[in-house]
C-alpha cells in the first residue's frame, strides 16, 4: 500500500519537530510534499483521462508547474530558485520539454520535473496506466515505470526468516522485491563485496553500498521500526548520505533534496 501525501507530511512534520539538527531540511521538505499533494489533487481530477503517454497528459499536469516554481522562487535555495525563475520565464512549450525530457529519460538527475511527476506517475501506478514513454533506468528498474530505485525497505515476512528486501521506486513510488544480497546497480552478488553501514543515530537505517560498482541506497528496516515512512525516513537520515560520500560512494539515485 502507497504512503498517502498526508502520512508523508506528518512524518516530516515529526521529525523536524524532534530533530532539531535535520529541522532545516525536513521543515524544506515537508515544504515539497505540500506542494506535490497540491499537484497530486490536481492531476487526481483528470485521473480518469488519463492515458499513460506523458504528451498526451500533459494539459492535466501544466497546472501544477507555476505554483511550484512560485513556491521555489520564494522559499527555495538559491540555486534552485535561481533555476525556478528562469524557467519560470520560459513559454510553455519549453516547459513542456524539460517535463518530458525528464520522464523519458529517469535516470537523469533533474530536480524540476521529478517534483511535478512524482504524483502524476503515483496516479498512474494506482490506476494500472503503465507509462508508454519512458526509457528504462540502469540496473534493477520499477517493474511498473522503469524509474531507479530510490530506497531499499525490510519488512517482516510470515513464517519467513529475517525482513524481505525490496526496492522503492524513485518515481511512482511502487516496491518490488529483491534478493537479500544483491546489488540493485550492477547486480553484484559477491556478498563480501557488499557492504551494510549503520550509526547508532539510526539504528533502523543503514547504508547499502557495493564495491564492485561503488554505488549506493540507504535501507529503512521497518522490522526495527514500523512507523517510519519510507521516502521520509530516506531524507532523514542525510547524515548518512554525507558519510557514504566520504567513503567515494555514488547514490544509486538522489532523493528530491538532492542527497
Amino acid at each position: 500500500m502507497r504512503d498517502s501525501w498526508a502520512r508523508r507530511i506528518d512524518r516530516a512534520v515529526h521529525l523536524a519537530e524532534n530533530d532539531e539538527a535535520a529541522r532545516p531540511l525536513l521543515t524544506a521538505y515537508s515544504r515539497l510534499l505540500r506542494l506535490q499533494r497540491e499537484c497530486s489533487t490536481t492531476i487526481g481530477r483528470a485521473v480518469t483521462r488519463l492515458s499513460g503517454n506523458l504528451e498526451s497528459d500533459l494539459a492535466h499536469i501544466r497546472p501544477c508547474v507555476p505554483r511550484i516554481l512560485d513556491a521555489m522562487i520564494e522559499t527555495g535555495p538559491p540555486l534552485l530558485a535561481e533555476e525556478a525563475r528562469r524557467m519560470r520565464e520560459q513559454p510553455t512549450s519549453a516547459i513542456d520539454a524539460i517535463l518530458l525530457e525528464g520522464w523519458r529519460e529517469p535516470s537523469r538527475p533533474q530536480f524540476f520535473p521529478k517534483v511535478v511527476l512524482q504524483p502524476y506517475a503515483e496516479h498512474l501506478a494506482t490506476a494500472g496506466l503503465r507509462p508508454i514513454d519512458r526509457t528504462p533506468a540502469p540496473g534493477q528498474t520499477c517493474p511498473f515505470c522503469g524509474g531507479p530505485a530510490q530506497l531499499a525497505i525490510l519488512r517482516s515476512v510470515p513464517d519467513g526468516d529475517g525482513g524481505g528486501r525490496l526496492l522503492q521506486c524513485a518515481t511512482c513510488f511502487t516496491e518490488w522485491p529483491i534478493r537479500r544480497v544483491l546489488c540493485p546497480h550492477c547486480g553484484e552478488e559477491e556478498e563480501r563485496r557488499l557492504g551494510y553501514f549503520r550509526s547508532p543515530a539510526y539504528d533502523y537505517l543503514r547504508i547499502d553500498a557495493c564495491d564492485a560498482c561503488r554505488h549506493y541506497l540507504k535501507t529503512i528496516d521497518l522490522t526495527r521500526l514500523g512507523l517510519a515512512v519510507p521516502v521520509v525516513d530516506e531524507v532523514a537520515g542525510a547524515p548518512l548520505d554525507l558519510w557514504a560520500a566520504e567513503q567515494g560512494y555514488r547514490k544509486i539515485e538522489l532523493n528530491l533534496m538532492g542527497l
